[in-house]
């Protein structure tokens, strides 16, 4: 079976965001607590999926109605174009300003959506830019890109080694044990719940 791929939902995920309080418009009476998951697959049974996190626990996940699974590809610094929008986990840097953990270059069709930063928990005290690349720079100094949301300008340096990505489709035939997801989803009173999973596939594993 194959799922789509609807990167909108990754998006919305990528800032923080509860999926359904998105696709409604931003607003909800009461706010469900988000959760990512990250590690990689022990078993896939039905509709549960079992996942081996980074943090050393089993931890079981439920696909919601109208789940999406995604892939990653691999892509790279080149790729950056202005006008692109991009997904880019940073944290602060010893010399000031930020320094991107990873960078997700999402399709043209996705542009604006979910646009802002906020904190983000890939890495302690790291951040979530959703943002239009103003201008990429390289020199001999490193990478830097410019990004802009909500008419605000931030640069973030790309260090040599940094991982950047694109989504790709994905089926359910790579949810295999030892493959590497990401997963965010909702914390329920019956646990958690994924409204989106991305699965690494071709030695590319998801970053975020």
């Amino acid at each position: 079976m194959k799922r789509r791929v609807m990167p909108v939902l990754l998006a919305l995920a990528l800032m923080g965001l509860p999926v359904a309080a998105g696709i409604e418009g931003f607003t909800m009476a009461q706010e469900p607590t988000q959760v990512h998951v990250r590690g990689t697959v022990v078993d896939l049974d039905g509709s549960t999926l079992k996942v081996a996190t980074r943090e050393g626990k089993t931890q079981a996940v439920t696909f919601a109605k109208g789940w999406v699974l995604s892939g990653v590809a691999r892509a790279a610094i080149a790729d950056i174009k202005p006008g692109d929008f991009v997904g880019i986990a940073s944290r602060a840097t010893a010399n000031g300003g930020d320094g991107a953990l990873e960078v997700l270059i999402f399709p043209p069709e996705l542009k604006g959506a979910g646009e802002g930063s906020h904190s983000w928990d890939l890495r302690p005290h790291s951040s979530m830019t959703n943002a239009t690349v103003a201008d990429a720079v390289t020199d001999v100094a490193g990478r830097t890109v410019t990004v802009s949301y909500h008419g605000k300008k931030k640069k973030i340096s790309i260090p040599d080694g940094t991982p950047v990505v694109t989504l790709a489709p994905a089926t359910l035939a790579d949810l295999v044990p030892g493959a590497v997801v990401f997963v965010a989803g909702e914390q329920t009173a019956a646990g958690v719940v994924a409204h989106q999973v991305v699965v690494g596939e071709n030695g590319v594993v998801p970053p975020m």
